[in-house]
């Protein structure tokens, strides 16, 4: 038996997405959005409203940071979404995150978090949505295996569940990608 929700903006899984950018007096900013994804091989698309401050640096500074909470920061995460830039200059400071500048974009990386893409503005297209090209992904070694990939128990990214306004957890390996599938050729 299946129930109907009408329209409802449940994606799963949405990452916590923390988009980092400079404003015109090079201060750094923080963001929590969970509408963003991979647009192409070498890009990201943001979904960001007009009226964010971290819209209008982008604009100015045509470059930004994306990178992934983890547990670890869920307040921290949570916080640079509910306060905005726009009239909370001391945002940065509370959320308890420090950033160092990006080496290869004109944007900040978040120190605490591990897993960050360094995206110079493409543009903003008619949607309003921002394009941004892959310049470097930074990660910190903590996160890596003995292999020097990614290891999802040390880094415990989070995901934001919309029906239920929460961050969860990602979790255990169940599979094998372009793999597990040939058993069924």
């Amino acid at each position: 038996m299946r129930k109907d929700f009408g329209k409802k903006t449940w994606m799963y899984p949405l990452p916590v997405l923390l988009i980092g950018s400079y404003d015109d007096h090079n201060n750094a900013d923080v963001m929590n959005a969970a509408w963003g994804g991979i647009y192409d091989s070498d890009k990201v698309v943001l979904c960001l409203s007009a009226g964010h401050k971290t819209t209008a640096n982008i604009k100015s500074r045509q470059a930004f940071t994306v990178s992934f909470a983890d547990a670890a920061h869920v307040v921290a995460a949570d916080y640079v979404g509910l306060a905005s830039a726009n009239n909370t200059p001391d945002k940065m400071e509370k959320s308890g995150f420090h950033t160092t500048k990006s080496a290869h974009v004109d944007a900040p990386l978040i120190d605490e978090m591990p897993l960050t893409m360094e995206c110079r503005l493409i543009k903003v297209n008619e949607d309003g949505n921002i394009i941004g090209e892959i310049v470097n992904v930074s990660v910190d070694e903590s996160i890596l295996s003995e292999e020097g990939t990614i290891d999802l128990t040390k880094f415990e990214p989070i995901v934001f569940d919309p029906a239920n306004a929460a961050y969860v957890k990602l979790g255990e390996k169940v599979g094998n990608a372009f793999s597990d599938g040939a058993a069924l050729k």
